[in-house]
């Protein structure tokens, strides 16, 4: 394998890595800058409805409104496999994602596991992620705390 596939490889494996690792620090400048122009997010097995397409903004605005509800959120990445096909890459992985608000009633806590695909498109010399789907296979604990969250 040459070089230039494994840095390409390693640079979309922290690319996915940062968008977890971006949220959870709150760092929203920083995760709005991983995305393309337009994203197609695919939370379905999770909320239902449809994949949808959002701006990077909308993305944040989003995630800023639910996540920031919480006292703590960490989203752990492994297990990824990054295939380049050209200007094109495909990062699968599994997660595991712990939200804590510690005010609430009952468990304090809500983990979520699953697996994370993203497509990503080669923009000079970055990879900006435009698909994300997350695909939820268990969850543990408080699940009503991302309605609490919310609603702070």
């Amino acid at each position: 394998m040459s070089e230039s596939v494994l840095q390409s490889k390693y640079a979309v494996a922290e690319t996915c890595t940062r968008m977890a690792v971006h949220a959870d620090q709150r760092e929203w400048d920083l995760l709005r800058g991983l995305f393309a122009d337009k994203v197609l997010l695919d939370y379905t097995s999770l909320a239902g409805g449809e994949p949808a397409q959002f701006t990077p903004q909308e993305i944040v605005d989003a995630w800023a409104s639910t996540l920031s509800g919480y006292d703590a959120t960490q989203h752990l990445i492994g297990n990824q496999l990054v295939h380049i096909d050209g200007d094109r890459a495909l990062c699968t992985a599994s997660f595991q994602a712990t939200h804590r608000l510690a005010d609430a009633h009952g468990s304090p806590l809500w983990t979520l596991g699953g697996s994370y695909r993203w497509e990503l498109a080669r923009s000079g010399d970055r990879w900006l992620i435009d698909t994300v789907v997350m695909t939820a296979v268990w969850g543990d604990g408080n699940r009503g705390l991302s309605v609490r969250a919310a609603g702070r």
